[in-house]
């Protein structure tokens, strides 16, 4: 088929389960000019020297075409959709409470806590023959954390979850569908989000309580505090990124464990290699699939092929994430591969700055359901996927238990 047509084969809800095929036909057609102008890239050096390249923006107003200014929607874009200046001052405001080098034990702190949820929460599916890891599991565990992180009182997690789903719900690219009643509804939902944020930190405000929101109004750093609008979508930006792209690693690390028996039981007996192997779900199945706002400032060459200023260009972290030229038997399943700097978490200003915690939640999480529960068979295989194509990972992933 044309490469011209793989992005939207690429994001036909068909290719949900298995995208891997069209990424090899990606990779072989090298940089990819789509129909619509836009320019798909999936090869690993590229996109890494792309994601390190100044001359490439995240601003979606740098694009060509018309487009909707961020602030229409009532918030200003986050900080991954801004460049430097704007893009490292807010992010490192943001990282003062969060991470080194100003809190840099604000994530170990956190493992007891991780802990003892992930305990909770498998204890709970102990004496269940049958569960849904998504529901049961790997959604109430990265929620909970991020949640009680930023101040959010739990009886409020239901309705973040609602809005989350509307916002990731609006990077659905299903060809053929107007995108506009879903775009709407993700506009709508973050905004909701904001000002409910907004109103929570303005409580931290007047009584503080040692949380996230807490400290990101009382301890502003040498670039002073941030604005209501810049922490109320810094927040939105927290709390969504910091659940849904876990939410996807735990479950698809768990269905990559199951399709791969002597792997999960090695890693059931052998609980000392799970970070490696946590590095090795980021390469094999991450989270995040690609990344669809990027542009060039200027003309620029990628792989032989001029990609114009302002044109969008998609970059497909999961394709590069198994480009041979990089990784030796790219489509195997190694948790003890070696020299693995691979894509999943980005790379470059813009690398996910959630990444530690998403690491150790993943890392507790299913070392906990390994050693706590029986064995775990697939109900079915493969599972119902979620929407989008960007935060790739199965809706729903049933499994029986079987008690040893």
């Amino acid at each position: 088929m044309p490469p011209e047509t793989l992005f939207e084969r690429i994001t036909d809800f068909a290719a949900r389960a298995d995208p891997y095929p069209l990424y090899a036909e990606l990779r072989d057609s090298g940089v990819a000019r789509q129909a619509d102008g836009s320019y798909l890239v999936g090869t690993y050096h590229e996109i890494s020297a792309l994601l390190h390249d100044p001359r490439v923006s995240s601003d979606p107003r740098s694009r060509a075409e018309p487009h909707e200014d961020p602030a229409a929607t009532g918030l200003p874009p986050s900080f991954i959709g801004l460049d430097d200046p704007g893009h490292d001052r807010l992010r490192r405001m943001v990282m003062r409470p969060f991470g080194p080098p100003h809190s840099p034990h604000r994530i170990d702190e956190l493992r007891g806590e991780i802990q003892r949820v992930a305990g909770e929460l498998a204890d709970a599916l102990v004496a269940k023959d049958r569960f849904d890891l998504v529901d049961d599991f790997a959604f109430p565990l990265p929620v909970t954390v991020i949640c009680r992180l930023l101040g959010v009182p739990e009886g409020d997690v239901p309705q973040m979850h609602t809005w989350a789903d509307a916002v990731v719900a609006g990077l659905d690219f299903a060809p053929g569908e107007d995108p506009s009643p879903r775009q709407r509804a993700a506009r709508e939902a973050r905004q909701a989000m904001g000002l409910y944020l907004g109103e929570l930190a303005e409580q931290r405000r007047r009584a503080p309580t040692g949380d996230m929101l807490s400290a990101l109004v009382h301890e502003p750093g040498p670039d002073g505090a941030l604005t209501r609008q810049e922490l109320m979508v810094s927040a939105v930006l927290l709390l969504i990124a910091g659940h849904e792209t876990t939410v996807n690693l735990i479950t698809n690390g768990m269905l990559t464990l199951l399709r791969h028996p002597h792997e999960y039981d090695r890693l059931r007996d052998h609980p000392e290699e799970m970070p490696a192997a946590v590095e090795e779900l980021l390469r094999y199945e991450p989270p995040v699939q690609l990344l669809p706002q990027r542009s060039p400032l200027a003309d620029i060459e990628v792989a032989g092929v001029t990609v114009p200023r302002g044109a969008p260009l998609i970059l497909v972290l999961a394709a590069g994430n198994r480009d041979p030229l990089r990784f030796p038997d790219p489509d195997r399943f190694d948790p003890r591969r070696p020299d693995n700097q691979h894509l999943g978490f980005g790379s470059g200003v813009h690398a996910c700055f959630g990444a530690p915690l998403a690491r150790v939640e993943t890392h507790l999480a299913l070392t906990t359901l390994l050693r706590r529960l029986g064995d775990l068979r697939l109900v079915e295989d493969s599972p119902e996927y979620r929407r989008s194509p960007v935060l790739r990972g199965p809706r729903h992933l049933h499994l029986e238990q079987h008690r040893r």
